[in-house]
């Protein structure tokens, strides 16, 4: 079985879907790439996060994106 990507916890931020594991919003990563920022930034200053986690939350994104582009 598959390890969760994210988690949402009305215990942990305030509920905010985080990385699986850790206390880091997953909206941070978003937030990083949607500025100035590189994977490579985010992943340096929230060392908790794993490299192949934060790639694996972008492609599900995307996968959703197009299967709601193509839906539509």
């Amino acid at each position: 079985m598959k390890k969760p990507l994210v988690r949402r916890d009305p215990e942990v931020m305030s509920g905010a879907l985080c990385f699986a594991g850790t206390r880091v919003p997953v909206q941070g990563l978003f937030d990083y790439l949607e500025g100035s920022s590189s994977l490579e930034d985010f992943l340096e200053d929230f060392p908790s996060v794993q490299r192949e986690k934060a790639v694996a939350v972008l492609e599900a994104a995307k996968e959703r994106l197009f299967a709601d582009a193509f839906a539509a």
